[in-house]
């Protein structure tokens, strides 16, 4: 995993790279998901934590995202897995791009009013924030199968 990257766009693009960090978080700290998003919205998002300035962000997409991944991730998992080759696990993905996967997945799922290209690259260039290698290929070549699967 590189060094994190801006990520280009506007507070849909900063939620959503927020929502990949805060499921990153829960998943990394097994902590509570009401909880997660209300340090994220109350203290980071637009905020500087720890040096480093934090965009300001679409709270409701965030909000949305993190919590639509808390109550559908066993199928979302599901999904994924079924997008995976046979030699591929859930635990074999790096956490953020597990993160990146449940939150792109849940907004293919259950987000018909954003369209799937839209999703499909924003997921894209929030994985090129955090790995230089052929990561955001793999995102986008499961992030494309799941919307075909459902759109």
């Amino acid at each position: 995993m590189a060094e994190e990257k801006p990520v280009k766009g506007g507070a849909r693009a900063a939620a959503r790279l927020a929502a990949v960090q805060a499921l990153f978080q829960i998943e990394a700290s097994k902590g509570k998901t009401p909880l997660v998003i209300k340090e994220f919205i109350e203290h980071r998002l637009g905020q500087i934590v720890d040096e480093d300035q934090f965009a300001e962000a679409d709270a409701a997409l965030f909000s949305d995202i993190v919590s639509g991944v808390g109550e559908r991730q066993e199928d979302l998992d599901n999904q994924i897995k079924e997008c995976l080759s046979n030699d591929w696990t859930m635990e074999r993905i790096e956490s953020v791009a597990r993160a990146i996967l449940r939150a792109g997945g849940y907004e293919i799922v259950a987000r018909p009013d954003i369209p799937t290209n839209v999703i499909i690259n924003e997921y894209v260039d929030v994985t090129k924030a955090f790995f230089d290698d052929s990561t955001p290929g793999f995102v986008n070549g499961v992030l494309d199968r799941i919307a075909k699967q459902n759109r």
